[in-house]
C-alpha cells in the first residue's frame, strides 16, 4: 500500500494563501487559476508580479502544473495533499451540525445490516458521490458466546455474540458431515476455552495444538478445525462491501477520463476485489484522505477517497466513506464522514444493547 505523500518542505504564509487560493477556484471551476485571479481574490497575497513569483516556485516544487504553456495553474495531487493537511484539523474541530439524515442513523431502531445500508446512503445523498460501508468479518471479531447450528448436510449456521451483545450470523459449507449433538460440543468447547478470541485466532491455536492431541484425540480435533476453518474460508473469500451512489459518478463524467471510468466501474461490479484495495488502507486514524496517485492504482488516479473506521470501543468493525473524484469539497466531506462513523458506532452500540441475550 502506498503511504500519503510527504510534503517536501514547509511552505510560507504566502506561499499557503497562494496555494489555497488556486485549490479552491479550481475544486470549484476546474479550470487554471491566473495570478491576476489570486489577487482578485486574496489582494494580500501581494502584487500580480509578486503571485506569480510564488505561483512559479509552486510549480517548480511540485505543488501546481501548468496544463498548458498560456493557462494558469492547476494544483498538483502534492498540492492537494498539502492544502487537505492544513484543511484537516480546522474541518474535524469544528464539529459542524450534522444533517438531518445523519441524525436519523442516530436515533433510529434498526438491525444491524439495515445500520450499514442506511449508512452508505447517507454518505452518497449527503455526498453527492458513492458512498461506501465495509461490513465486519465474523472471523474476525471477538465473540462471547458461539453456537453452531444444523441446517443441512453440508451447512452450518453460525451464531456469534460479540462482546457488546451484537449478534451476527452465517451460513457456511462445512466439508466434514456434522450432527447437532457433535456441533453442541464444538460450540461448549470453544465457548469454554476461548471465549473473547476471533474464530481466525482460534484456528491458528487449533493448528499449533493439534500435535499434542495427535495419539488420543487427532480425529476430534481435526473435525473442529474443519468446522472453524470453514467459518474462516467463507469470511475471507466473500465480498462484504455496501455501495450507494455509482450513477452520482456517472453524472460527473467531465471530471474523469471515460476509460478510467468505465475501468472504475467494472472494479465495482467486482466487488471482492474492491473490498480487498480498500481494506487496505483501515486505520486507527479518525479520518484518512488519500488522493489520486496516493491509491496506488491508475484506474482510480482521477479519484479521491475519504474514509473511517466504526466499531466499539475496544474493536474496529470495518469501514466506511466516500469515493468521489479529486475536486471533492473536502471541507464539507470530512467532517460528514467523521460524523457517520461516529454516528454509526453509537447506534451499534445501542442495537447490541437492546438484544437480548
Amino acid at each position: 500500500m502506498k503511504n500519503e505523500m510527504t510534503i517536501p518542505s514547509a511552505l510560507s504564509e504566502k506561499e499557503r494563501l497562494v496555494l489555497d487560493v488556486v485549490v479552491e477556484h479550481y475544486l470549484q471551476s476546474g479550470k487554471p487559476v491566473s495570478s491576476g485571479r489570486v489577487v482578485q481574490k486574496k489582494r494580500e497575497a501581494g502584487s500580480p508580479a509578486t503571485v506569480r513569483s510564488i505561483m512559479a516556485r509552486l510549480e517548480e516544487r511540485g505543488f501546481l502544473v501548468q496544463p498548458h504553456t498560456s493557462a494558469g495553474r492547476i494544483p498538483s495531487d502534492l498540492g492537494l495533499r498539502a492544502y487537505v493537511n492544513h484543511l484537516f484539523a480546522a474541518s474535524l474541530s469544528r464539529q459542524p451540525e450534522a444533517p438531518a439524515l445523519v441524525e436519523e442513523l442516530d436515533a433510529g431502531r434498526a438491525d444491524f445490516g439495515t445500520l450499514l445500508v442506511q449508512a452508505s446512503k447517507i454518505l452518497a445523498e449527503e455526498s453527492d458521490n458513492l458512498g461506501f460501508v465495509i461490513s465486519p468479518h465474523i472471523s474476525r471479531i471477538r465473540f462471547h458466546h458461539l453456537r453452531f447450528i444444523k441446517v443441512s448436510a453440508e451447512k452450518v449456521m453460525v451464531i456469534l455474540v460479540t462482546p457488546f451483545h451484537m449478534v451476527l450470523t452465517e451460513i457456511v459449507e462445512s466439508l466434514a458431515p456434522f450432527t447437532q449433538l457433535e456441533l453442541d460440543r464444538a460450540s461448549q468447547y470453544l465457548n469454554q476455552n476461548f471465549q473473547g478470541k476471533t474464530l481466525i485466532a482460534v484456528r491458528d491455536i487449533l493448528l499449533q495444538e493439534l500435535p499434542k492431541y495427535r495419539a488420543k484425540y487427532e480425529a476430534l480435533v481435526n473435525k473442529l478445525l474443519t468446522l472453524v476453518r470453514a467459518s474462516v474460508r467463507e469470511e475471507e473469500g466473500e465480498s462484504r462491501i455496501i455501495l450507494q451512489g455509482t450513477s452520482r459518478l456517472l453524472s460527473k463524467a467531465e471530471l474523469f477520463d471515460m476509460e478510467k471510468l468505465r475501468t472504475l466501474f467494472e472494479s465495482f461490479e467486482e466487488k471482492a476485489n474492491l473490498t480487498r484495495l480498500l481494506s487496505d488502507f483501515i486505520s486507527l486514524d479518525r479520518v484518512k484522505v488519500l488522493i489520486g496517485s496516493e491509491l496506488n492504482s491508475p484506474n482510480i488516479a482521477d479519484c479521491s477517497l475519504i474514509l473511517s473506521h466504526y466499531g466499539t470501543n475496544n474493536q474496529v468493525l470495518g469501514s466506511l466513506g466516500i469515493i468521489g473524484p479529486k475536486r471533492i469539497p473536502y471541507e464539507k466531506i470530512i467532517p460528514l464522514v467523521d460524523s457517520v462513523a461516529k454516528r454509526l458506532s453509537r447506534a451499534i452500540a445501542r442495537v447490541g444493547n437492546e438484544v437480548p441475550l
